[in-house]
């Protein structure tokens, strides 16, 4: 972590839903830091987080959050998690949401980078250091080169590279972090779903008999967006990731590496090599 300064204990982890904000409070933990969880209703799961200190937060409930942020004395924090984007109507807005508002609207006004480049800003204003999962929890990141027996064979190499260029150009339009290559046709691109609605898809394709190439061919290829604030939302693998690519029947997934959260790695991997799957991180 050269270059960032100390992280502050206790550390406020705002966990949305999925294993991550666990992996990372178990990271912060073994390194001496409190991890304390706010965890989001509707997202993070409830079992899980009764084992570690946290609140419970609705969305919309800034207020609140800042008001236990400095009761529990946490002047750095995160945001890690699944978490489906709620209209403003659904929010639950208390008086501390409601008196930044329009700081709140103005970052609607656009997809979940910017939504959530905005709602950073917010606590920055109020003296909250917002840290990134390089920062907080490195040893989650996906390092460069092949994780698993099966390598990605010439053919999936320009996959790949096509792959990449499409979330490229993709990127201003700040949609989705990746997309389906096989045999070098853009077969499908994430979207609001995110990944496993994506996979759901080419599996879909494959089922309908719309999808007439190979099992085990093409690659689902994830990158974050150009310009992207690399302290929310970073693409993320895990074993859900590699049921999906089963399920679509492709050949393996590329990622770029230190740009990318690793979920239970020794699951994923050992999945991906019962399936002859390959799993590898690309130089950014």
């Amino acid at each position: 972590m050269t270059g960032v300064p100390q992280i502050r204990s206790p550390l406020g982890v705002i966990a949305g839903g999925g294993v991550l904000p666990f992996a990372v409070a178990d990271s912060l933990s073994a390194r001496g830091i409190i991890p304390i969880l706010f965890a989001l209703q509707g997202s993070c799961d409830p079992a899980r987080v009764a084992g570690y200190r946290h609140h419970w937060l609705a969305m919309g409930a800034f207020g609140k959050l800042l008001r236990l942020l400095r009761a529990e004395g946490c002047q750095d924090l995160m945001f890690i998690g699944n978490l489906v984007r709620p209209s403003i109507a659904e929010m639950r807005l208390d008086w501390g949401a409601l008196k930044v508002l329009p700081a709140v609207l103005a970052a609607y006004r656009g997809g979940d980078d910017h939504l959530l480049t905005g709602v950073g800003r917010l606590f920055e204003r109020y003296g909250f250091r917002l840290l990134g999962l390089k920062q907080v929890a490195p040893d989650l990141l996906m390092p460069e080169g092949a994780l698993t027996r099966a390598r990605p064979d010439d053919r999936a190499q320009a996959d790949i590279a096509k792959g990449r260029a499409v979330l490229a150009a993709l990127s201003p339009f700040d949609i989705g972090q990746g997309c389906v290559v096989i045999d070098g046709h853009v077969v499908a691109v994430e979207d609001t779903g995110g990944t496993d609605s994506l996979l759901r898809r080419v599996a879909q394709l494959r089922e309908e008999r719309r999808l007439r190439t190979k099992t085990g061919r093409g690659v689902l290829v994830k990158a974050p967006k150009a310009g992207q604030d690399l302290r929310f939302d970073l693409p993320a693998l895990g074993p859900t990731t590699i049921e999906g690519l089963i399920a679509a029947q492709l050949g393996g997934v590329a990622v770029v590496a230190g740009h990318t959260v690793v979920a239970e790695p020794q699951t994923m991997v050992a999945s991906a090599d019962r399936a002859a799957l390959f799993i590898t991180g690309l130089a950014p």
